[in-house]
């Protein structure tokens, strides 16, 4: 068995940054900014109005008389330039006429047709957001970046319509066993409802990844065969469940029937031992146990990590956080454990749920966090630090 960093450098070994493509600016919401994209537009472009009011030139005092000579509204710029003695009327988000220093709020004055006069003083801010005050011409949003709904109106201001992203990384998912049926179906006596597809699925697209779900394979060659090369062309091939000792555990077998070069195969974890990779084709394979969490937790663990490299981040592990024990823990064995947790991230806290079988589902979906321990960790107090993963 090697140990998970190793596992994750292997799998890092195995896969590049994919290549760019170009996206309107409506489908970029979710996916990976290919490289650094620059405004080509100020923002604001002009000086403007931040509030209602009336745009004057230098300083007012409280019993001043000022002579409206015009309006400015949003789009619609005065045609001219304000001088000491006068105002423009002047609304949210105009352009600041010219010789236009300062805007007095319109609950500071009073009108009487074409003349204000000053109630209040105006106190020191200028109510003029500055040209270029957000971002000027030429500033960058730097990629690698997932974009969200923010950078998404981010990019429309600086004038973007058309966005480069990396290519979504594409995976096709293979449930495998005699034993599963899909959700709606009647599941024979001895049969159980195919789960894991389906976390995986919702997991990897929220990663960035286009995902397929190939039909589940049967425990023979040649359903498995068939389901494998109705995945080629993927960029990952992962299969679930059929990659242990047993025997009607065949994907490492018919995978190496077809040209599998295997990369490495156990881990020293828990859960999610009987993991296995390596190169088929022009694709990578992933072959992840059959137990439902373990099976997601090793997407958490290994695959995530890689998909963010094909997406063109760093190659590393998921970010480890540090929070103490609300309960104590026993010692833990030879393999690296990731239990299933919450955690309180206002007070730093967290406890491990009692039950840590690698079949429920239900604990699982309650976790927020993986508590990790190490290798032959010793017994950990209330109170301890530990480390943890976020889910």
């Amino acid at each position: 068995m090697i140990t998970v960093n190793e596992a994750l450098d292997a799998l890092f070994a195995l896969v590049e940054p994919l290549r760019s493509e170009t996206v309107p600016l409506t489908e970029a919401a979710g996916r990976t900014l290919a490289r650094d994209v620059a405004a080509t537009r100020a923002q604001p472009p002009f000086s403007s109005s931040a509030m209602d009011g009336y745009a004057i030139s230098g300083d007012a005092a409280v019993g001043d008389v000022l002579a409206v000579i015009g309006e400015a509204a949003a789009g619609h710029a005065f045609d001219g330039a304000v001088k000491p003695g006068q105002a423009v009327r002047i609304f949210t988000g105009a352009p600041v006429p010219e010789g236009g220093t300062r805007v007095l709020i319109q609950e500071n004055v009073t009108r009487d047709g074409d003349v204000i006069t000053v109630t209040e003083p105006h106190g020191d801010g200028t109510h003029i957001r500055p040209k270029g005050g957000d971002f000027d011409v030429g500033h960058t949003l730097p990629a690698p970046r997932r974009l969200g709904p923010s950078d998404v109106a981010l990019l429309a201001s600086m004038n973007c319509a058309e966005v480069p992203v990396v290519r979504r990384p594409s995976i096709a998912l293979i449930a495998t066993g005699d034993e599963l049926v899909m959700p709606g179906e009647t599941p024979g006596p001895d049969q159980i409802i195919a789960s894991n597809t389906f976390g995986l699925k919702a997991m990897f697209e929220a990663a960035g990844a286009q995902v397929r779900m190939i039909p589940i394979a049967k425990d023979t060659d040649s359903s498995l065969g068939m389901a494998l090369e109705l995945a080629k062309g993927a960029d990952l091939i992962v299969t679930i469940g059929g990659a242990s000792v047993g025997d009607h555990d065949i994907v490492g077998k018919v995978a190496a029937d077809r040209g599998l070069e295997r990369a490495f195969y156990k881990i020293a974890m828990r859960p999610g031992k009987p993991l296995m990779a390596g190169r088929i084709g022009d694709s990578v394979l992933i072959g992840l146990p059959g137990n439902p969490v373990s099976s997601m937790v090793c997407g958490e663990i290994f695959i995530r990590p890689v998909l963010d490299k094909m997406l063109g981040f760093d190659a590393q592990p998921r970010p480890r956080h540090r929070a103490k024990l609300m309960k104590p823990l026993p010692a833990n064995g030879p393999r690296e454990h990731y239990m299933r947790a919450r955690h309180d991230a206002i007070h730093q806290q967290i406890q491990a749920f009692e039950k840590q079988d690698s079949s429920l589902l239900m604990v699982l979906a309650h976790a927020t966090a993986l508590i990790v321990r190490p290798p032959h960790d010793l017994a950990r107090a209330a109170g301890d630090t530990v480390e943890y993963v976020i889910l």
